[in-house]
């Protein structure tokens, strides 16, 4: 095999994939980006002890996830934003997609990935990029890569959103909506807004939730653009699923009361599979890869976020 540097070992090399499982399951020391990276520590420098198995288990496992997510999806929020949230994220959504497609074949990037770069940067960052990947069967290289371009870009928006807000004296209204449509990941649409102030807040995390559901036509489109000959397009089993939890945790009260655990476990899923796939990756898949998608990332996230911005300061 050949690593970085050789620690030959194969009980070493279990004991820290092992150790890592168990910091992401029992403790929140480790978040998206940093699960991620702790997987490609294990996959460049270590070797994956559990190959023959990862590759399975953080497919199904991402599936999970994402079912496991739609239980913080409460449709009452989502109605709250009425038509012009459902106009805001669905023109958003379709003018990244285009655009994204348009850098991809300018760049040259392969489809999956490009749809992957994509369809983080429409919705909903990680959390699209772990619905769309199965439907387009993407392989391990290409949800890394996609995901670390925008857990990249999801910390710069973190830092330098709320300055330029100050700077171009948004209202809180304002803000919460650029936030929401231009931001990757919940996370940091909720950590940029919380930074400029409560009403901003409770706009943002309202209007990504509408953002969010997004998914569900997304992942139906792209099954159908990435079918590969086949005559039925198949709605993917964890997407009806999703929808199905989302549903149920709004309109059954008693479920209320266990979907906040579900959601912690789900996320804890999710940070599972990242690690997974990022110990799936290889030096020598590594080495192959382009800088190009990264540069289609940043110009694709640069055209959303500075339209949405100039749209929002205009009618303002």
């Amino acid at each position: 095999m050949s690593k970085l540097f050789p620690l030959s070992s194969t009980l070493f090399q279990k004991t820290i994939f092992i150790a890592f499982v168990i910091l992401i399951l029992f403790t929140s020391l480790l978040n998206s980006a940093m699960a991620l990276l702790a997987g490609l520590v294990v996959g460049l420098l270590l070797g994956n002890p559990f190959n023959e198995h990862t590759g399975k288990i953080s497919k199904y496992l991402l599936q999970a996830a994402v079912v496991g997510l739609g239980f913080g999806i409460d449709l009452y929020q989502v109605a709250e934003t009425g038509l012009i949230g459902v106009v805001y994220t669905l023109v958003s959504l379709a003018a990244t997609m285009l655009v994204g497609l348009l850098l991809g074949r300018l760049f040259y990037t392969p489809p999956r990935l490009t749809h992957l770069v994509s369809s983080g940067t429409a919705i909903c960052g990680g959390s699209a990029i772990a619905a769309v990947a199965p439907a387009i069967k993407a392989n391990d290289q290409e949800i890394s890569i996609a995901l670390g371009i925008v857990f990249v870009l999801n910390a710069v928006a973190l830092f330098i959103f709320p300055p330029i807000g100050n700077a171009l004296d948004l209202s809180q209204e304002q803000f919460g909506t650029w936030a929401a449509i231009a931001i990757h990941d919940t996370s940091s649409v909720v950590g940029a807004a919380s930074r400029y102030g409560d009403e901003a807040l409770q706009i943002a995390t309202t209007l990504k939730l509408t953002r969010a559901l997004w998914i569900v036509p997304l992942v139906l489109v792209s099954s159908l653009m990435f079918k590969d000959g086949q005559k039925k397009l198949s709605i993917p089993t964890f997407i009806l699923l999703f929808v199905l939890a989302s549903v149920i945790s709004t309109f059954i009260p008693a479920v209320e009361t266990v979907s906040p655990t579900i959601v912690m476990l789900a996320k804890k899923g999710l940070l599972l599979s990242l690690f997974l796939i990022g110990a799936n990756i290889s030096l020598s898949a590594l080495k192959a890869i382009s800088p190009k998608p990264f540069w289609q990332g940043v110009l694709l996230w640069f055209f959303i976020s500075v339209t949405s911005l100039a749209v929002i300061y205009g009618l303002g």
